[in-house]
């Protein structure tokens, strides 16, 4: 594809209320540098336009490791017998918590396995005590519940939920999740609507199998469901899982994905992800560069860190907890864009048209 047709097919991409598979396949196919170069700046003038030049920061503590699911691609599945499993005590979540609000942090992310002995009170006394000391949004993100548990913790003061669907492509999804149901986990989504949550999603880009069609049709679901948030990260191989002798993501292509999702969805909160960090270089930087508005500092205590191992080789993984913040002021500074200290709620929620 020459620069011109790259150049048309973004132009209409961008201009779309909803576009068309085949346009963002082709656009996810573009090689070689000046046309990857022309998709990350359109993608980048779609979010200074849309989203300003802050970069909100939401605090992530990974408060269990327990996991019921044997996904193919997670270090956390059921069937990992080498990994030694946590969940953390009321206490001491609530003292991270609060050294995240004292480090000026409006968002915690509460994120654990699908951990099935997790109980729903004890969830909606961890939220309502947040909600009550700390002038902060929790997003939950803890996988698949009934609605009663998502009602149950939404009026307890929930703020924001985060369930990926990491492909929408059923037949690869059912193939790398064992007893798993694909269109239960979508009614989980659109009851997290229904409820009034602010709702995330996102994907996973190189999972074996995966093809530019299926990672296109990703995104134009994104675009139809309205999300709030949407994460995207590079499949990285975990040793104690059945995927471990497959190869990792292409960053390139994690970030053509990411660029294609700020286009086709200018007001969702894109994250610059861990996982883009942890591959051969920190490509966080990078992902800011190409639509990306979020960092994702994490306020696991040490002792447990290590031990949340989704992936291998993840960064700042013997930082001191809340040790993210000095870099990630540089990495602001160093593009020319400053840290958000607000609580980066729903950009809809500012009745900005869509299909612009």
């Amino acid at each position: 594809m020459n620069m011109s047709d790259t150049g048309a097919l973004l132009n209409k991409v961008g201009a779309s209320s909803l576009p068309e598979p085949g346009d963002i396949e082709r656009l996810l196919a573009v090689q070689g540098e000046d046309g990857i170069r022309e998709i990350f700046v359109f993608a980048d003038k779609v979010r200074k336009d849309f989203c300003g030049d802050g970069i909100i920061l939401r605090g992530i503590i990974e408060f269990s490791s327990f996991c019921t699911r044997e996904c193919f691609y997670c270090g956390l599945n059921k069937g990992n017998v080498v990994l030694k499993r946590y969940r953390m005590k009321k206490p001491e979540l609530f003292e991270a918590v609060r050294f995240l609000a004292e480090s000026n942090v409006k968002t915690v992310v509460l994120q654990s396995g699908d951990d099935a002995n997790l109980d729903p009170s004890w969830m909606r006394d961890v939220i309502s005590g947040i909600k009550s000391n700390f002038d902060i949004a929790v997003t939950l993100s803890i996988g698949e519940r009934n609605a009663g548990d998502y009602r149950l913790w939404r009026q307890a003061g929930a703020d924001r939920f985060l369930l990926k669907m990491e492909t929408t492509d059923e037949a690869l999804y059912s193939s790398m999740h064992p007893r798993m149901d694909f269109k239960r986990r979508l009614r989980c989504l659109y009851t997290l609507k229904d409820l009034g949550y602010q709702v995330g999603s996102g994907n996973i880009v190189g999972l074996p199998g995966q093809t530019l069609s299926s990672i296109a049709r990703d995104i134009v679901f994104f675009r139809k469901m309205e999300l709030d948030m949407i994460g995207i990260g590079p499949f990285i191989p975990h040793k104690d899982s059945r995927f471990a002798d497959q190869s990792p993501g292409d960053p390139v292509l994690t970030l053509k994905t990411i660029a294609l999702t700020r286009i086709a969805n200018k007001l969702a909160h894109i994250p610059a992800t861990t996982a883009l960090g942890s591959l051969d270089k920190d490509y966080r930087l990078d992902g800011l560069k190409c639509g990306a508005n979020v960092l994702m500092p994490n306020f696991t205590p040490s002792c447990y860190r290590r031990l949340y191992e989704i992936y291998p080789h993840k960064r700042c993984i013997d930082e001191p907890v809340g040790g993210c913040g000095i870099c990630m002021d540089d990495a602001a500074r160093s593009l020319g864009r400053f840290i958000d200290y607000s609580r980066g709620d729903s950009l809809k929620k500012k009745g900005v048209v869509t299909n612009v």
